[in-house]
């Protein structure tokens, strides 16, 4: 945790929070050592960044949320337009 913490410039107990939010949960070592993913590191980064902006880190871990769900649901339109499905074969508008 003391790792992650200081490449992303931040405290250990601002990770905690965010386990406590529930916006990452990271893996546990066998010693009980908390293991982030990059994916993880970049969430953190992000909630980092808005926190730094001036945005409550409760509304932060929303915004991250949601923007996360966003893309997700963007690469899923991009894969079923690449593949086709979906198409009716007329247009909308």
């Amino acid at each position: 945790m003391g790792r992650a913490a200081e490449m992303l410039g931040t405290t250990p107990a601002f990770l905690r929070t965010l386990g406590e939010a529930r916006l990452i949960t990271p893996l546990r070592s066998e010693g009980g050592h908390r293991r982030y993913s990059r994916y993880q590191l970049r969430l953190a980064a992000r909630v980092r960044e808005l926190v730094d902006g001036g945005t409550a880190i409760d509304a932060a871990c929303r915004i991250v949320i949601l923007e996360d769900q966003l893309e997700e649901a963007r690469r899923i339109n991009e894969e079923l337009r690449a593949s086709g499905s979906g198409s009716s074969g007329s247009p909308r508008s």
